[in-house]
């Protein structure tokens, strides 16, 4: 009798022992019960005869995962504080085939690439270290330097994954790689369909994909003879998972690099301040655009003014092409009552509930609750009701009712909902068939606009002002991407409204400057000098998620080498009708956070290694 050590796929316990009369490699995946229900495990150990009654494997899967995608999962397991089960829950196995995979030499493809003297110098130097960071101007030609790099990694029978976030696959850019590496190019992300991603695997598998761009799932795919890992756009966010465990896929890349022995090249017109103080960089200045771009300041809240109006309406006079920024999507914005005071506010949330014209309803965007929009106030039953704060959607109307000939479009998550969607907008909006694209973070996000002269930011100074200690860099970072999506073929004028014209202005084209600066502001308090880690609590009775937090609390104060920067109430207390609380620690090294935490933790705790979230 054999008996082994087996993770429950997506399972937050840890592994148990089950046995088998046969032998079975590690890293199989295996079909067993547990508690009477059908499940899968993963093999990870050998291990004695228990001292307890087992049971049986009931049997053998083809699929498997490779040594490295077991060191893999132990790294995230051990580094994220989760179980190998959640670990392995992230990754596709491989799969035994009887067809071995094709990736010798290619020359299936022509180069038409032809790079500048400072591009071939770029790539010399990012193929000269193992980890390295590319920053470069938007319009710089990273892209090229990156395809480059590919070619140079498949002629040695390698493959590439080119990581972007899932906001950044733009159709433009699949066609562009595709063009260029025809079947060897396969896209990978959320968004596409079952049959879709069943089709994208097969090319994986069987070795006919050889470049492999997607979101960062496509970290977790079963691809042999990797050779280079890109992550593109290496600052942005969306690289960190919300939901456990909660990984950074920049930093899984890094240590993938590492796993492999393989070069990671990390790009980014603003990048994090993180990666430009931990890596080597080369700095790529200016672009292909020689158009010229006027940044004009206006102090105002959040609203359409006159000098935004009149810019709006010469642009269309002109027949050129405006983009409008707002940081939230929709009518992210309040109703509350005139007379009373009294909001509108989640029944599961401690929020306000947004409000969605087009849809006729105050939506939670914590829990997805939904409700008509009410008619009078429910405390004085008053029908003098209210909204603050500009979204996408009451822009879109205001823009057609002062351009009745215009074609406004609005272009955020509510009306981009597929990748067919996202295709057709920016179709449209290239073809001249719209004139101005109003949206939120997607409009910054590595899309080509041909004929945008008018770019209008506003909302700056609500991000500059959250409770986050990197909003500097989140605000003149989105504002850079922002910008960037204009002047690329005429001369444009970029509007930002704010009442912190001097920070803007001091460092809207001295990003490197910045950085130098932000230096001394987080040293000895924040990343990438000392480590955070976020604990959340959460639960239906706020008394029993209160009582977990406090008793990890008291166990971590045993620790002299972590500080509790604070134990509290989260700045949202309530989310999908749990209470919420949490724990913010900071130490010098993240070995003695997952020491403390790994000896402290309680039932209810859940753990955010390398916070971004702080609200």
């Amino acid at each position: 009798m054999q008996y082994y050590s087996i993770a429950l796929r997506g399972s937050p316990l840890e592994p148990f022992t089950y046995h088998s009369l046969e032998e079975i490699a590690l890293g199989s995946v295996v079909s067993l019960t547990f508690h009477n229900r059908a499940t899968e495990g993963i093999v990870v150990a050998k291990s004695q005869k228990p001292s307890f009654e087992t049971v049986a494997i009931e049997s053998v899967h083809n699929r498997y995962y490779s040594q490295k995608q077991m060191l893999l999962a132990k790294f995230i397991a051990s580094y994220y504080i989760c179980s190998l089960g959640d670990a392995f829950a992230l990754m596709t196995p491989f799969e035994e085939i009887s067809e071995s995979s094709t990736l010798s030499g290619v020359d299936f493809f022509s180069s038409h690439l032809h790079l500048s003297k400072r591009q071939q110098e770029a790539l010399s130097f990012l193929q000269e270290h193992a980890c390295s960071l590319l920053f470069g101007d938007t319009g710089s030609g990273k892209t090229e330097i990156y395809m480059k790099y590919f070619e140079a990694i498949l002629a040695k029978g390698k493959r590439a994954l080119f990581l972007m976030p899932e906001i950044s696959l733009t159709p433009q850019m699949a066609e562009r790689l595709e063009e260029h590496f025809g079947k060897a190019f396969v896209i990978w992300h959320s968004k596409l369909t079952p049959l879709q991603k069943r089709k994208a695997l097969q090319k994986i598998v069987s070795g006919e994909a050889k470049i492999i761009a997607g979101a960062r799932s496509s970290l977790f795919l079963p691809i042999e003879d990797l050779g280079l890992i890109v992550v593109d756009e290496e600052h942005d966010e969306s690289y960190k998972s919300s939901s456990r465990p909660r990984y950074n896929a920049r930093d899984i890349a890094i240590y993938m690099g590492k796993l492999h022995s393989i070069p990671v090249v990390l790009g980014s017109a603003t990048p994090s301040l993180s990666s430009y103080v931990k890596f080597p960089h080369i700095r790529l200045k200016g672009g292909h655009f020689a158009s010229k771009k006027e940044f004009v300041y206006e102090r105002a809240a959040e609203s359409l003014t006159p000098l935004i109006e009149r810019s709006l309406q010469e642009t269309f006079e002109k027949k050129e092409q405006s983009i409008l920024f707002l940081p939230t999507r929709a009518n992210f914005k309040y109703l509350i009552c005139g007379d009373c005071g009294e909001s509108f506010r989640c029944t599961f949330c401690s929020v306000g509930m947004s409000l969605h014209h087009n849809a006729r309803a105050l939506k939670c965007h914590y829990c997805g609750f939904t409700q008509a929009i009410p008619q009078v106030c429910p405390s004085c039953h008053s029908s003098h009701l209210l909204s603050s704060r500009l979204g996408t959607a009451e822009a879109v109307k205001h823009i057609q009712e002062l351009l009745p000939d215009a074609k406004v479009e609005q272009f955020d998550r509510d009306t981009i909902t597929t990748a067919s969607k996202l295709k057709k907008a920016l179709k449209r909006f290239n073809e001249r068939e719209v004139d101005i694209l109003v949206g939120t973070q997607m409009l910054s996000k590595g899309h080509d606009y041909h004929d945008v002269t008018l770019a209008v930011v506003l909302g700056m100074d609500n991000l500059l002002n959250m409770p986050n200690y990197k909003a500097r860099e989140k605000a003149l970072s989105l504002l850079i991407q922002v910008a960037g999506r204009s002047g690329r073929a005429k001369d444009a004028k970029v509007i930002v409204q704010t009442f912190h014209e001097d920070f803007f202005t001091n460092y809207i084209d001295r990003y490197e400057a910045f950085l130098e600066d932000e230096k001394f502001f987080r040293e000895g308090l924040y990343p990438p000098y000392k480590k955070l880690c976020r604990i959340l609590f959460a639960d239906k009775n706020g008394q029993k998620a209160q009582e977990s937090m406090r008793e990890m609390e008291v166990k971590l104060r045993h620790f002299e080498t972590i500080e509790i920067v604070g134990a509290k109430k989260c700045a949202i207390e309530r989310v999908a009708n749990k209470y919420r609380f949490e724990i913010l620690l900071r130490a010098e090294k993240s070995t003695d956070i997952i020491k403390a935490v790994r000896t402290s933790m309680t039932p209810l705790a859940e753990v955010d290694m390398d916070p971004i979230e702080f609200a």
